[in-house]
């Protein structure tokens, strides 16, 4: 399980959808949160979100 970095709701890293930065990878709940992460991922890549 992973948490979704912009919501914080638990995620399974098999189905959910993710993005890379920083050569980590990211995991989402919705496309929505997906899409706002990938706007500015810094900020939430780096818990300042």
């Amino acid at each position: 399980m992973a948490k979704d970095p912009v919501c914080g709701m638990e995620v399974d890293e098999i189905t959910a959808l993710n993005s890379e930065h920083d050569d980590r990878k990211f995991y989402f709940c919705s496309a929505k949160d997906k899409e706002t992460f990938d706007k500015d991922p810094h900020t939430y890549a780096h818990g300042t979100g």
